[in-house]
């Protein structure tokens, strides 16, 4: 029997989907930080991780048994796959997962940037009723919509925005040609972009791609969205950016570190989230279910294991 050690919020569906199947037994150990994880670990066979679980050679020193890590989430950055690879130790993880919750939030990112809902918010908060300026603000088909990364995250954000008929152009060197109109080089997207949005996943590619000389390609008045990772953007940067005008708002649901280490300006033209991008009822009731599936599917394939 392989013991499956939960150390991260994952839905009960895991547990249904398993009941019944005499390989596996599950043990939930949820947990946090990198100590308590590696205090956890001696008897999994399988691990199943969440982003915030840090995977480290720390980690799975202290995992003498460990086969398999299974990742409830679509990026795997949390896990030192070096040290999993030296072990003979796979990794399986959702891509995908949470495309659909993403993209509607960056979608909602847009929107409420574009018509300053934040900034109204206030002033009718204040008691300022005042329509004077609406009539300034544009509809999302004025906008030229950039996209770094045309995974499933942002194909997905490319098929909403398409229906506000916005004029779209994404950057991708690793993702075939099926989609356009699509540029070869990042320089060029930047140039062509009213709104920028990043769904890369972290790489030593993509760390810091976008940086002060990037978002100063960027046309006066632009707006620059971060839902990917926290370390694909220079947050010093983009605050800057945002503090000189230069941009005209900023949206970041992701950060390095996590939570923020520093205070953040309170400006309604910035809009901060605590990394629930790819949150929503239905990934989380469902997620557990196709993950226990794919571990499944794992040792159907590896029956050796």
């Amino acid at each position: 029997m392989k013991r499956i050690v939960v150390a991260a919020d994952v839905d009960r569906s895991l547990d249904e989907r398993a009941r019944g199947d005499a390989r596996f037994e599950i043990i939930r150990r949820p947990v946090r930080t990198e100590e308590e994880l590696a205090g956890v670990v001696a008897d999994a066979q399988i691990l199943v991780t969440r982003a915030y679980n840090r995977v480290t050679r720390r980690v799975i020193d202290a995992a003498p048994r460990l086969e398999l890590i299974a990742q409830a989430t679509s990026g795997i950055d949390n896990i030192d796959g070096e040290a999993a690879r030296e072990r003979g130790i796979a990794i399986v993880n959702m891509p995908g997962i949470n495309a659909n919750a993403v993209a509607e939030l960056v979608i909602a990112y847009m929107i409420s940037m574009t018509r300053t809902i934040s900034l109204y918010t206030r002033e009718v908060v204040r008691g300022v009723f005042s329509r004077d300026d609406c009539a300034e603000r544009h509809e999302l088909r004025h906008f030229r919509l950039g996209i770094v990364g045309l995974g499933q995250v942002g194909t997905a954000v490319a098929r909403l925005a398409s229906a506000f008929s916005m004029e779209i152009c994404a950057y991708d060197p690793y993702i075939p040609p099926t989609f356009t109109p699509r540029v070869d080089s990042l320089r060029e997207l930047l140039a062509r972009t009213d709104i920028l949005t990043l769904h890369v996943p972290l790489t030593v590619e993509t760390r810091r791609m976008i940086g002060p000389a990037e978002i100063a390609q960027l046309a006066r008045g632009s707006y620059l969205i971060n839902a990917a990772r926290g370390e694909v953007l220079d947050p010093r940067a983009a605050l800057d950016a945002l503090r000189s005008n230069h941009l005209a708002g900023l949206a970041l649901d992701v950060f390095d570190p996590e939570p923020p280490a520093e205070p953040l300006p309170d400006d309604p033209r910035l809009i901060l989230t605590p990394h629930v991008a790819g949150c929503s009822y239905e990934v989380k009731t469902t997620a557990g279910g196709r993950l226990m599936e794919k571990i499944a599917e794992f040792y159907a394939r590896a029956p050796s294991r």
